[in-house]
């Protein structure tokens, strides 16, 4: 069984780790590398999940499967654009794929979104990444633009997806 909660302040070696396993588990999938971010100090991370936990514009989800950390989110409000909500850092560890966390995850994510007045919620999504690909298309997100490089100097290609939400 899946359960997804908020993250707590306390827990920011639990965010840590999580954030550090998807780096490892998947590089290609994200615009951040494994050894930019191992290289961060524990204050580093200590002050983001705090910021965020006591943000109203940004929302931190955790995954668990029999009490263990298994997957993670971050959505943020953006400050550019009016009614828009980002989703940043999506990732299931192996061991939990195929049990609806990523839909979890999402569901949470967007209930979020939608009760902050969000009209849509965009990601970005890596052109290799087909299962996660799948699992947005399902959940109702579309092509939106041209795709860009995943990151500097990288010859992978990230697209953007948006769900429109309800008015």
């Amino acid at each position: 069984m899946i359960s997804v909660r908020p993250v707590q302040a306390h827990e920011w070696r639990t965010y840590q780790a999580l954030r550090l396993s998807a780096l490892r588990d998947s590089p290609d999938a994200f615009g951040s590398t494994y050894e930019l971010e191992a290289a961060h100090a524990d204050h580093f991370w200590m002050e983001r999940v705090q910021a965020a936990s006591l943000s109203d514009t940004d929302f931190v989800l955790l995954a668990e499967k029999e009490g263990q950390a298994c997957g993670l989110i971050w959505c943020q409000l953006s400050a550019a654009e009016s009614g828009t909500a980002d989703i940043y850092q999506m990732w299931v560890a192996p061991s939990a794929r195929g049990l609806r966390a990523g839909y979890a995850l999402l569901e949470a994510t967007v209930k979020w979104a939608e009760s902050r007045s969000a009209k849509r919620v965009r990601l970005g999504v890596t052109d290799t990444n087909e299962p996660a690909i799948r699992l947005y298309k399902r959940y109702g997100f579309s092509p939106n633009g041209e795709g860009e490089p995943l990151r500097e100097g990288s010859t992978l290609m990230s697209h953007t997806l948006v769900l429109r939400l309800a008015d």
